[in-house]
């Protein structure tokens, strides 16, 4: 069965830091390009950092300097580590994986093939 799950979501004081994980089961994503997306009440997910199967990596402009995304293939497991927390930063984060043409902030989150049901961050 393949399947993203999220964990590490919760509450932050603003300043703070996260430590979200997406643990694949069912399917090896080392080849894919694997993402974090977030998603607040009544808008479009926005991608925010990408990991390329090289290790590229990627993202918007936001979290610049903030999140890191990072993987281990041996555990199949994707993170990201949230620092300097801002409220802004309060939604459902996502991950996914998947074969698409550009692994960098644009893409959308309905091009990856497997995607997870998210994680709730709030920040305050």
């Amino acid at each position: 069965h393949v399947q993203l799950v999220e964990s590490g979501g919760g509450s932050a004081q603003a300043g703070g830091s996260l430590m979200l994980s997406c643990s694949a089961s069912g399917f090896t994503p080392d080849p894919y390009c694997m993402a974090w997306f977030r998603q607040d009440p009544g808008k479009e997910r926005e991608g925010l950092a990408f990991i390329g199967s090289g290790g590229a990596l990627s993202y918007t402009d936001s979290v610049k300097g903030r999140f890191t995304i990072s993987k281990d293939n041996d555990k199949n497991t994707l993170y990201l580590e949230m620092n300097s927390l801002k409220p802004e930063d309060a939604g459902t984060y996502y991950c996914a994986a998947g074969y698409v043409y550009n692994c960098w902030p644009g893409t959308r989150f309905a091009a990856f093939g497997h995607r997870g049901q998210g994680t709730q961050v709030t920040v305050s």
